[in-house]
């Protein structure tokens, strides 16, 4: 097993993340996934640009990613929430035709740090992550156990331009090449 490491010579450089919690019956209050998340990526030194909840609904879900997307302050962005398979669950219809190019692997990698945690029931998520202009997008099942996994079993490593040998903050400025 790969073990993750850090280059201690270079200064971390902290990002600004968006969080958007996808539900019928969630407000930011009752949000504890979204909630977890904030912690945790503030934890490690990152910023949370805004949390914010919108229904299960593509077109709300597209118009606060968007949002985002377009604004120059957001470094990357987490849903959490509405990735199942209930007739409501539409989060990866919402964000994945956006994407200009899907992360396949982040998917795999998901279902294999979430089988450790929840056995075959991570079957029941379709976490995805893609890349919509410049902005890294991964979408999360709404549970706080599939947000700490993804978190720690991913995010925190791809998200620290420390993490050798590669990582996704080594990639941002050469994002917008054509």
């Amino acid at each position: 097993m790969f073990k993750s490491e850090l280059d201690q010579s270079k200064p971390f450089t902290p990002l600004s993340i968006a969080v958007l919690a996808v539900s019928d019956t969630r407000t930011l209050e009752t949000d504890s996934a979204g909630a977890l998340l904030k912690s945790l990526m503030e934890a490690d030194g990152h910023s949370c640009f805004e949390r914010a909840v919108v229904r299960d609904d593509i077109h709300q879900i597209r118009a606060k990613v968007m949002e985002w997307v377009v604004n120059d302050r957001v470094d990357a962005i987490i849903t959490t929430g509405g990735t199942g398979f209930s007739g409501r669950d539409v989060t990866p219809e919402a964000l994945e035709p956006l994407f200009q190019k899907r992360m396949d692997g982040f998917s795999v990698l998901f279902h294999q740090y979430s089988s450790t945690t929840v056995g075959t029931s991570t079957l029941q998520s379709r976490a995805t992550g893609g890349l919509i202009g410049e902005t890294f997008v991964f979408v999360l099942p709404g549970s706080r156990g599939a947000c700490r996994d993804a978190w720690e079993g991913i995010l925190r490593a791809q998200l620290d331009n420390r993490h050798k040998p590669c990582n996704f903050v080594e990639l941002m400025p050469r994002l917008a090449e054509r």
